[in-house]
Order: structure tokens, then sequence, then C-alpha cells
């Protein structure tokens, strides 16, 4: 299996199968393709080997026969552009052209190949126009999925790297497998199984299968170093608790094949997730995904994410109007629409914290009310030389309900939104303390002070981003259902000025109820003002808008409490029964 590349084989298989089942030759007739077939040769690439470089000069194009190639561009980072899989076809570009490669090409996995010379190409293409047609047809799809970009699109083989012998790789790799059947068919192959096979009857089994699960040694094992190069994503579990160290197969280990495939990081816990055991593990694979693991619901959330087929939550902020967040989570549950990732800016970034932290409705309701119904958060005023309110009371509410929690530690994916006023940018967290992250959010600014932190300013993410749905989008491939409840527009007078009256006058106009806004409510929309364009782009960027009616509600008004619930699950309720059988089918849900 580890053979030098371009060592020459016998064709397996029916040569005239190859060709008609390839889309290029698909429809010649059998004489031509019989000549065809006489002049294509055999390749074998391991996993890691490299077909063609970009630059180089085309001298054939080649029909993949068994296993998987990848696409990258050229360059110091080379990106993945695209998969070839088996039936597939690779390098007709450039003979077309006639220009040097434009991508890199290595097998992904162990992968045999036909190799069909430029001069036997050219003379195909000159006797039979049909094929020219068919290779200039693959050529544009080529482009629109590059443009697209690779994505979670191909994801079918999984390659599970157990840490340690005290991991339980078995357990947790049948109840993966068991997930992933409900989404297609799913085998499990582990080295009794496969060790001694070739790369055609790994074929054949990825073949039958629309998902297959590998299960690698704990050591650097040839069978390891095999799991590794068939796999699209690479899946390092480790026990939550244990000492993070490296894994036994190192980098070097992994082979070549591994730059291609994502990598993901497993924590298992037994029944609570360990505080701080993400970050030990983090810091071991940096940047790399993390899920936490405790049973069979997680497994499944694991499988929907890894096969892009999961569903991500942004919640928009929109102060007490925020407060629907909580009736949409009740409608979206009880209909049984699995929340994979949540994310939010401002109050939705506080709603959907209590979402990722695995609350109930019914917690959600006694939490909420607690903080910002039974007390009002923002009545500890003080000198207005940096915001109106200290900031203090707010603060001491969010860690009295998230305590110390670490946001990588809670059991959903999350992520909070806050406007970096150093930087000029949003600034998107998704680690470190749960509570003053939250806190930046939904620092309003003039009203609340700033969340300073390493040199940088911090205040409220609506200023910048309030509807953050390009923030899951780039990472998340699967369905995004928006929440957005600061659109409704309440932010108007009844009155005509320019200057503040005289105090006795004022008095007076508050006391026959004429519409002047506060200062509170004057800063909160001034702060929300710059985001309204990123709104309405995070609105078109969902799978399903959500936008219950909230108009009637301040955005301070604190007692509609109940009253924004009701509007949220009204709302949601209504839209989620109205979906017709694909809206239910991509958000999980049965056919009615």
């Amino acid at each position: 299996m580890d053979g030098d590349p371009g060592e020459t084989l016998v064709l397996r298989g029916d040569p005239l199968a190859l060709l008609e089942s390839s889309p290029i030759f698909r429809g010649l007739d059998r004489p031509t393709l019989s000549a065809i077939s006489a002049e294509l040769e055999s390749l074998s690439l391991p996993g890691g080997a490299t077909l063609f470089e970009a630059g180089e000069a085309p001298d054939a194009m080649y029909l993949l026969i068994a296993g998987c190639l990848g696409a990258y561009s050229g360059g110091e980072a080379p990106r993945l552009l695209g998969r070839i899989t088996a039936g597939e076809t690779v390098g007709e570009m450039g003979l077309l052209s006639g220009h040097p490669r434009s991508a890199t090409v290595r097998a992904l996995r162990d992968s045999d190949l036909a190799r069909l010379p430029r001069e036997s190409f050219d003379r195909v293409i000159l006797r039979h126009p049909a094929a020219m047609l068919r290779v200039a047809q693959l050529v544009v799809e080529r482009l629109e999925s590059s443009e697209r970009g690779a994505g979670h699109a191909g994801t079918r083989t999984f390659t599970v790297l157990p840490q340690s012998i005290e991991v339980d790789v078995g357990g947790f790799a049948t109840e993966l497998v068991a997930a992933l059947g409900g989404h297609g068919r799913a085998e499990l192959v582990w080295s009794v199984r496969g060790a001694d096979h070739t790369s055609a009857w790994f074929h054949r089994i990825e073949s039958a299968n629309d998902y297959v699960v590998y299960v690698a040694d704990p050591g650097p094992t040839s069978w390891s170093k095999l799991c590794v190069r068939q796999a699209d994503s690479l899946l390092f579990v480790a026990r939550a608790e244990a000492a993070a160290a490296p894994w036994p197969l190192a980098a070097g280990d992994l082979g070549r094949g591994s730059v291609s495939a994502r990598a993901e990081l497993v924590l298992l816990h037994d029944e609570r997730i360990e505080a701080g055991a993400a970050a030990r593990w983090c810091a071991q694979m940096p940047a790399v995904p993390h899920h936490h693991v405790r049973g069979a619901p997680d497994v499944a959330r694991v499988a929907r994410l890894l096969t892009g087929q999961a569903v991500g939550l942004v919640l928009s902020g929109g102060g007490a109007r925020g407060f629907a967040h909580i009736g949409v989570v009740r409608a979206l549950r009880e209909a049984g629409v699995a929340i994979d990732l949540v994310g939010g800016t401002s109050m939705g970034a506080i709603m959907g914290a209590g979402v990722a932290a695995g609350w109930t409705t019914e917690e959600m309701v006694e939490r909420f009310h607690r903080t910002f119904v039974a007390t009002n958060p923002l009545n500890d005023y003080t000198l207005p030389i940096v915001s109106l309110v200290a900031g203090r009371k707010v603060s001491r509410l969010l860690r009295q309900e998230f305590g110390a929690t670490a946001i990588e530690d809670l059991p959903l994916p999350f992520y909070a939104v806050s406007a970096n006023l150093t930087t000029g940018r949003g600034s998107v967290h998704r680690a470190g303390e749960l509570w003053r992250w939250l806190r930046a959010s939904v620092a309003i600014p003039g009203v609340l002070p700033p969340v300073f932190h390493h040199g940088e300013v911090h205040v409220d993410g609506g200023a910048i981003n309030n509807m953050p749905v390009d923030v899951m989008r780039a990472f998340h491939p699967g369905v995004v259902i928006g929440v957005d409840v600061g659109s409704d527009t309440t932010f108007t007078s009844d009155i005509q000025d320019v200057d503040l009256p005289p105090l006795w006058k004022l008095l007076g106009w508050f006391r026959r109820h004429k519409q002047r806004p506060t200062i509170l409510q004057i800063l909160w929309r001034a702060g929300m003002v710059n985001s309204d364009a990123a709104t309405a782009a995070g609105r078109r960027l969902t799978d399903l808008l959500l936008q219950p009616p909230l108009a009637d509600i301040d955005l301070l008004s604190w007692r509609s409490f109940g009253r924004a619930i009701e509007a949220g699950y009204r709302h949601a309720h209504e839209r989620l029964a109205a979906l017709d059988a694909a809206g239910r089918a991509r958000l999980g849900l049965a056919p009615r």
C-alpha cells in the first residue's frame, strides 16, 4: 500500500466499463472506447503522494478508479479547492487549454488511476466533438465548485484516533456509526477487517456506503497511518479528565495525506463536562474545533456537525425584545428541531448562552426573569463620565447566572460578538470567561462602560453586527436559523422640537404622556444604527428567518418579559407549521 508514486500496475476491472462510467467518455461508441482503453496506463499513488504540481506542463489526463484526490491552490499556503472521487477525471483542463497546471493534485488516500497521455487525448477530442463539449462542461462545473469552496462537501470517511489505550474508541466509533446511519448507509472498519486489504477493497467499502468510520490503533502502527490516508476527517479522541498530551501519532507520522483532512477534537466525559478540560486539550491542538461528548445525544450532534447537516441558531440584539428568543427556542424544541450551534449579539448572546449551556426553556424563563425583571439591571447610575450606569450590577447578575463557565466548556459550540473600538471591527468570542464576553457584547456605548481587555476596548456588538449570521456561515455549512428581534421601528416621537424646554415644561409633557425618547433610549438606538446594513445582510444569509412582531415592546421594557416570550413562541410556531416538506427536511423534521 505504500508504493512509490507512479508505480505501473495492470489495469484492474473492465477498462471499457471504466470509460463508459466516466462523464467525459460516456456515450461514445464501443469501437472508440476500445481504442481509448488500449492506450490507458495504470498508476498507483499512496496517500499523500503528488500526482502533479501547479505550474507543470500538462502531459496527460487521469481517471480515478479508486481512492480520492485533492486539488490545491499553488503558493506557500495551499488551499483545498475540491476533491476528486472515484469515477471522476482530472487534468483535462490543462490539456484543453495548453496552459500549465493551475492546481496541485495530491492523493488524499491510497488511489488507483488510469492515465491517458496527451497524444491519445488529442486524438479523441479531434475525432469526437461530443467529448470536447463534455470536457468544456466539466471545466465549468469545476470552476463553479472551486468558487463555492470545499467546506464539508464530500466528507464521507472519518478516522477515529484514540489518544491512549484508556480511550473507549470502540464505543465511541460504534455510536458514531449508528448516528451517521440516520443520514445514510454507514459502516465501521477496524484493523481486524481491513489491515491486509488493497486499495480496491477500501474503494468497494466506500462505494457501498455513504459514510465509513475507520478506527485507528492507539499507536503509530501501519494500520493507523493507512486509516489517516483514507480519511476526509480526522477525529482526535481523548478522555477529558486525562492530562493533556500529544497524540502518539505525531505530525510526521500522519503523512502528507493528512494535510487535506479536517481535524476535530472529541473530548469524552462521563456525565458532566469537566471545567477547564477544553482549554487544556485545545492547547495541544490550537485552532481545531472541539466537541464535548457525554452520551448518544452528543454523538448524534457530532455526526450532524461532521456531515454538514447541523442546525445553527443566530440571535440578534434588541434589549428587552430579546426575551422573544426564549419563545422561539421553546417552539423549535417542541417541533423537534435539534439546535447544534448558537451565536448572538448583545441580548441575543445572553439568551443564546443559556441555550448553549443546555438550560431547559423553564430554566431560561426562571433565570432571566430573576436577572432582568425582578431587578432592573441598569439602575446603578453613576457620574456620567464614561457611562450613565456603573455596570457593576450587570456584571454581578451575569456572574450569578453563568458562574465561572468558560465558553469552550459549554455543551454546544457558542460565540458572542462585541464591537472592538480599538480595531474598528467586530470581535468574535469563542473562548474565555463567558460572563465577561457577554458583558462586553451588551455594553451599550454611553449606557454601560466598555470592557477593557488586553489593551482593547469592547462595547455592544450591535454597534457593528447586530445579527452575526456571517460569523456562523464562516465555519458552519449547514442550516442557519436567524432570529431578528431588533428590526421593528419603535424609535419615534410625537413632538416638534430642537432644544430641551425648561424643566417645568418638560415635566408637564411627560405628565401628558408625550413621546419624548429618554437618554437611555437615544444612546441604545444610536449604538445600533451603524449595524443596520449588516443586519440586512445577515437576514439574507439565513435559511429560515424569524422576525416576531415586537413593535409595541420598547427596547428597555423589562416588564414586557411575558409578552415578548409569547410573541416569539407564537411567531416561530406558525412559521414552522407552515414549512413545506423540503423545509422540514432541512431542519431534520419528519414529514407530516
